[in-house]
């Protein structure tokens, strides 16, 4: 028998952590696993920065990304924006400590949402390189920052040290971080394809990047139009948790927790609070919100869940536009097809608000070529690109489980066909903190289907349309091409007749019975767009679900 430990024993082994730490023992959460992966996710994290910082200013972004290989095998990752900059007192905590940032904690749509990305990449340089990164910084008042930031694990404290400051005309920031375990690779999952992918979904960008050999691609700008910055918006009461919104309450300013109600939260009106008060009868709606306690709190939530509120608003989110995207797609892939949908605002898991849109691309460039043609699916969120991770990810999911032969393709697998799919939200439901793939949440995986769907419908009506054009094509040269002889021969075997006039009386026919075969055409197409729209199962599919009541004026 083993021997028995006493507690006190056991708990000489207890420690505590920080959560620099605790990723640096767990860094394939942040996306660092694998040579070409994680040298990929360096590249996302700095690059999707530069365009929210960069988006938030209103510039448009002009982003370079340079990657050189050292003699010892090392990568040396550089990466300069034009942005604001960042202030000397902000910088280490930008870079260097991990959850500190201006997303986390804003309710509105952004590529970055944790506070963890560049943070990581600051403990991923040091934990292969042993190197610090190294800043350069301006935000355009004529001084120009240069330092070296590290971070401390044990304590997730920034270390910013060789500070120094000179005279400058110099705006944005400039980044340049050492890795091991990385290799760069030009295939569909390396920063190449990723800054391609990046380029079509934000057009109004200008990407420049040169690889380890020295070869520069560049992505232009294809749209001056930059995207509306997304407001902050309030939460909606139905995407709340107790713990949520008892802390909410505790750090209020509100007098009332009935104020607290209408003004701290989205949708909440004196006619909602009234309701709220006959469902919970012992509560006291004129107390402070900072008295509420815990049970009280729970009590709330489950009476949101029994109101029917108004969906939340859709202010918060920018999806990148029908225009745009069709131009990004056209000036990347050059397809002889092209059509975009954007479906109207949804939610997930009762509160959250998301927008899909969709885009198919046929023929021409489309499709991934590794040999063959195979059909190409390109997954967005908050128009930054997810390479990885791809048959976990909702997107996948939705796109595999259309029947594709319903809307004439025959083999969806070796098509000349790329789809494009962006999901907005201000909290996108990803399976993980390498931001890589979205969760399965049911309305999420249905309105991706409905969305490929309706484009898919579009692809359909070409695709028919091109098969008719072509056998008709190849029935009216047939045809007109035995005209002239017969013709000819009628009138020498009846012994009268002008064959001239006889060629003309036939080629009348032969296009008479054309347009009459044409208005048949038109009808069976029509009829059978309608077969296919109601076989979608799309049609009565109430928004009216979960407790929410759509009103297209809120939205």
């Amino acid at each position: 028998m083993s021997e028995i430990k006493e507690a006190k024993e056991i708990f000489e082994e207890f420690r505590e952590h920080s959560v620099a730490e605790f990723f640096t023992k767990n860094k394939q959460m942040l996306g660092f696993s694998g040579k070409v992966r994680s040298l990929t996710t360096v590249i996302h994290e700095y690059v999707t920065n530069s365009l929210d910082a960069c988006e938030e200013a209103g510039i448009l972004p002009d982003i370079t990304v340079k990657i050189t290989t050292l003699p010892d095998d090392n990568v040396l990752v550089k990466v300069s924006d034009n942005g604001p900059g960042i202030p000397l007192d902000h910088v280490g905590k930008a870079l260097g400590m991990m959850l500190a940032g201006t997303k986390f904690h804003r309710y509105m749509q952004q590529r970055g949402q944790q506070g963890i990305g560049a943070a990581g990449c600051t403990m991923f340089a040091q934990l292969t390189s042993g190197k610090p990164v190294h800043i350069k910084t301006s935000t355009g008042n004529g001084k120009v920052i240069e330092c070296n930031v590290s971070i401390n694990v044990k304590t997730n404290e920034p270390t910013v040290s060789d500070i120094t400051e000179y005279d400058a005309e110099y705006r944005g920031i400039e980044i340049t971080a050492e890795f091991a375990d990385v290799k760069y690779d030009r295939s569909d999952y390396g920063p190449l394809e990723y800054l391609k992918r990046t380029a079509i979904a934000n057009p109004h960008a200008e990407i420049l990047f040169i690889d380890p050999e020295g070869r520069k691609v560049r992505f232009p700008r294809v749209s001056d139009v930059m995207p509306d910055r997304p407001h902050e918006v309030l939460p909606h009461p139905l995407g709340l948790e107790p713990h949520v919104l008892y802390n909410m309450m505790r750090i209020s300013p509100a007098r009332k927790i009935s104020s607290f109600l209408t003004s701290e939260l989205a949708r909440v009106s004196s006619s909602k609070v009234e309701e709220l008060k006959s469902l919970l009868p012992q509560l006291d709606f004129d107390i402070s919100p900072k008295d509420i306690a815990w049970e009280d709190a729970r009590r709330l939530v489950k009476a949101f869940k029994r109101i029917k509120w108004i969906a939340p608003s859709a202010d918060g989110l920018r999806p990148i536009g029908k225009e745009q995207v069709e131009i990004a797609l056209r000036s990347l892939l050059n397809p002889e097809f092209v059509s975009v949908r954007s479906r109207p605002p949804k939610v997930y898991k009762g509160g959250v608000p998301f927008i899909v849109e969709v885009a198919i691309a046929y023929g021409g460039g489309a499709g991934r070529r590794t040999g063959s043609t195979n059909a190409e699916i390109m997954r967005f969120a908050n128009r930054s690109p997810l390479l990885f991770d791809a048959g976990g990810c909702a997107i996948t999911k939705a796109i595999k489980s259309v029947d594709w032969k319903r809307y004439e393709v025959k083999d969806f697998e070796n098509a000349p066909i790329s789809i494009f799919v962006n999901v907005v939200s201000a909290f996108v439901p990803y399976t993980g903190a390498g931001k890589q793939s979205i969760a399965s949440e049911p309305e999420v995986l249905d309105e991706i289907k409905f969305a490929v769907m309706d484009v898919a419908r579009d692809l359909n009506r070409y695709l028919l349309g091109k098969v008719r054009v072509a056998r008709k094509e190849a029935k009216r040269k047939a045809i007109l091409r035995y005209i002239h002889q017969l013709a000819l021969n009628l009138p020498l075997l009846a012994n009268s007749g002008d064959p001239e006039m006889l060629e003309k009386k036939l080629t009348k026919m032969v296009f008479e019975k054309f347009k009459a075969e044409e208005a048949e055409e038109k009808k069976e197409v029509k009829l059978r767009k309608i077969m296919v729209e109601e076989s979608s199962g799309e049609e009565g599919k109430s928004d009216e679900e979960g407790g929410i009541e759509f009103d297209e004026e809120d939205m």
